[in-house]
């Protein structure tokens, strides 16, 4: 199979770039792909596809970005030459910008697939339906709220016309099912990017206790909560405690870390990365002793829950909908805490960093939930799903109906 993926890829900063390289990483180690076409947005440096294992042939195709116009046009070109037999979309709602046309011409890709009987499947990270628009910083106007969930129903339309819609929760799979009278939605979950065979180290290095939490913030991730959290934490325990802030501002709130960290320049150990390489990932996972996810709202399945768990970290969440589904979903465990709490926050952090026991166990437990779900499996389920779609578009073509004598 040559597979064509169409999606964001490392260096560039669209979101689920991250996603993308790990589905790169594991579809390549597969017998059955015999070459992977990446049909990507235009990035100043190099994509990133340096692996150590060995795997079949990747091919390059810069060839969109992010809020173009055009973005249809050179992409379908793109698939016309490479003739895919497959093409996977590594989508959500604002994947090709932040524009409501861009976004939607993007969009309909899948259905420019179909068109031209490309066997497709949409791996679709959120649904509309379940995003807090004024929470994720679309906006807070109720009659605007009601136009953005028109045009998302007829995005969501657009995006069923692919061959197959994967949706990372059964919550998204049902409410698809029900409101669109969809028939071809299926379960495949997020996954987890790194599943080491042997346990995590549950030790942590000497030095102060690294509380840490990991994504784009601004909208509905605020960080402002968790060091103030951290402040109380610290007068109640006498504990050293450093608050790591890994990643970036989100696109929507340009500038808003800058003013966090001029904010708070007051308050001692606060420590603010930056975007975070790859390669930097494991390190700043292991060397943190709980991972913290102060979010007001949620839209989708958590790839920094699934990595705190392959790294067997303890975790303290919201206690609001994606994040509380997939502990009953998936078997992740942590301390959850009222969304806009300090007190609430700081509670759920102090249960941990003071029971050195607990904390091991929750990691534990994320690891175990973790491990059920690697990547190789995840990617698994795409080819299977590929094979029935292409054996069923095979059974059409070779239909014959007979013509009627007429006598």
């Amino acid at each position: 199979m040559k597979l064509a993926i169409v999606t964001a890829y490392p260096p560039s900063k669209v979101t689920l770039n991250e996603y993308a390289y790990h589905l790169v990483k594991h579809f390549r180690q597969k017998e059955d792909i015999t070459e992977i076409v990446l049909l990507t947005d235009k990035t100043d440096g190099e994509k990133d596809i340096e692996f150590d294992e060995a795997g079949c042939k990747i091919t390059i195709r810069e060839c969109w970005a992010f809020n173009s116009y055009t973005n249809i046009l050179n992409v379908t070109k793109a698939i016309s030459q490479e003739k895919p037999d497959a093409v996977l979309f590594n989508l959500q709602f604002m994947k090709f910008g932040d524009k409501k046309i861009a976004a939607a011409l993007g969009l309909m890709l899948p259905l420019v697939c179909k068109l031209k009987r490309i066997p497709n499947i949409v791996l679709l990270h959120n649904i509309l339906e379940e995003v807090d628009l004024g929470s994720a910083g679309f906006t807070s106007n109720k009659i605007m709220q009601k136009i953005y969930g028109f045009i998302g129903t007829t995005l969501t339309k657009l995006i069923l016309q692919a061959d197959t819609v994967a949706l990372t929760m059964q919550k998204y799979v049902d409410i698809l099912e029900k409101k669109y009278k969809a028939k071809n939605v299926t379960l495949i979950p997020h996954g987890t990017f790194e599943v080491s065979e042997v346990q995590p180290d549950y030790n942590l290095p000497k030095g102060p206790l690294q509380i840490m939490t990991f994504g784009k913030f601004g909208t509905y991730k605020k960080v402002e909560i968790m060091i103030e959290a951290v402040e109380k934490v610290r007068k109640t325990t006498g504990l050293d405690l450093e608050v790591v802030i890994a990643g970036t501002d989100n696109p929507n709130v340009p500038g808003y870390l800058a003013k966090v960290q001029e904010d708070y320049k007051h308050v001692p150990q606060v420590r603010f990365t930056g975007y975070v390489e790859e390669y930097e990932v494991p390190t700043l996972f292991k060397e943190s002793a709980v991972v913290v996810f102060p979010y007001t709202s949620t839209t989708g399945s958590s790839g920094v829950l699934h990595q705190a768990g392959s790294y067997g970290k303890a975790v303290v969440m919201p206690d609001l909908g994606d994040l509380a589904l997939l502990v009953n979903d998936e078997g992740y465990q942590g301390e959850f805490f009222e969304p806009t709490s300090v007190n609430s926050l700081a509670n759920a952090i102090e249960a941990i960093v003071i029971n050195d026991n607990y904390r091991i166990a929750l990691g534990v437990a994320n690891y175990r939930a973790a491990t059920a779900y690697p990547m190789q499996k995840i990617t698994d389920m795409y080819l299977t799903s590929f094979n029935k779609i292409m054996s069923k578009n095979k059974t059409k073509r070779t239909m014959v109906i007979e013509p009627t004598t007429v006598e």
